[in-house]
């Protein structure tokens, strides 16, 4: 798990990121940025629909996951970054395969 001062309180602040900021998609997920030059560390958050998966204890697994390849990344910019999760195909990949895939997609998007 991600650290509280990481996270996101509240939905004004996620309705800035939606509205102002930047998308890098893939199949499974997409991923919503915006540099926040009011904070020194980035902020996270990750939204997962009952239309993924109906099961609360499978939502907060894909959660979990994501929250904890995020902290292994090491972000040092001040990003606000949103990851909309598509698909429940995400709570059960392989964690290396996953982390590559986030890993690659931050690289593409210059997030780290």
């Amino acid at each position: 798990m991600i650290a509280r001062k990481n996270r996101f309180h509240g939905h004004g602040s996620l309705r800035f990121v939606y509205k102002n900021g930047k998308v890098v998609r893939s199949q499974l997920y997409l991923i919503k940025y915006c540099l926040n030059p009011k904070r020194s560390q980035y902020r996270l958050a990750v939204v997962v629909s009952k239309k993924v998966h109906k099961s609360a204890v499978v939502r907060n697994r894909i959660r979990r996951r994501i929250y904890e390849i995020v902290r292994n990344l090491k972000i040092s910019t001040p990003l606000d970054i949103v990851f909309v999760i598509f698909d429940e195909q995400v709570a059960c990949m392989d964690a290396a395969e996953l982390s590559d895939l986030v890993d690659r997609q931050f690289t593409g998007a210059h997030i780290k």
